[in-house]
């Protein structure tokens, strides 16, 4: 049984750093794609909200990647610690989030 316990730890942490990998892909990859779609409008006068959008729904992307490491980092060591970080991510995600879509749905108006 105890074997077991190491394995599950074992894909568990690998699955944690796997997720947090994606995490950071698509925080680059927004970024990247962000400048590049924004690059040609420079002098476009709602360019800090196209920037603002693009980015945000990477950020957004990121974040979901990043809770669900998190979550699995506080399945496996339940602390105090873990408890507040994966508490904190949910709520800026969430409003993060939620602010987003309104303004995607303002945008689509």
């Amino acid at each position: 049984m105890e074997h077991i316990k190491e394995i599950i730890i074992y894909l568990s942490e690998t699955l944690q750093t796997f997720l947090e990998l994606i995490s950071v892909l698509c925080v680059l990859i927004g970024l990247v794609r962000t400048l590049w779609s924004v690059i040609p409008n420079f002098n476009n006068q709602s360019i800090f909200h196209i920037m603002r959008t693009r980015f945000g729904s990477w950020l957004a992307l990121a974040l979901e990647f990043q809770l669900a490491a998190d979550i699995l980092a506080t399945t496996i060591n339940p602390s105090l610690d873990e408890l507040l970080k994966l508490a904190i991510i949910a709520v800026i995600r969430t409003f993060l989030n939620y602010f987003l879509s309104k303004e995607l749905t303002a945008e689509n108006k």
